[in-house]
């Protein structure tokens, strides 16, 4: 997927302490796709950060503009919440 990450996702990575790596390992392998409002989507999976418990790391873009853009991301215990 060709994609570009906006300037507030890129503070959102380095304040979370989320690698690019894992950004593009979730956009190229996601567990979940969840369309979210028009135009824009949820690629999320479950990732062990480390520390032996499991966190959803949730990439939140818009996905129709070529190429998509990734407009934040965040990691969150709240897996039952969000995982459909």
């Amino acid at each position: 997927m060709k994609y570009k990450i906006s300037r507030h996702a890129q503070t959102e990575m380095e304040r979370r302490n989320i690698s690019q790596s894992l950004v593009e390992s979730v956009l190229n392998a996601p567990g979940q796709i969840v369309s979210e409002k028009e135009g824009r989507k949820i690629y999320q999976s479950k990732i062990d950060f480390g520390s032996g418990k499991t966190f959803l790391l949730r990439v939140i873009l818009v996905d129709d503009i070529d190429p998509a853009v990734v407009i934040t991301v965040y990691k969150t215990s709240k897996i039952e919440k969000y995982w459909r």
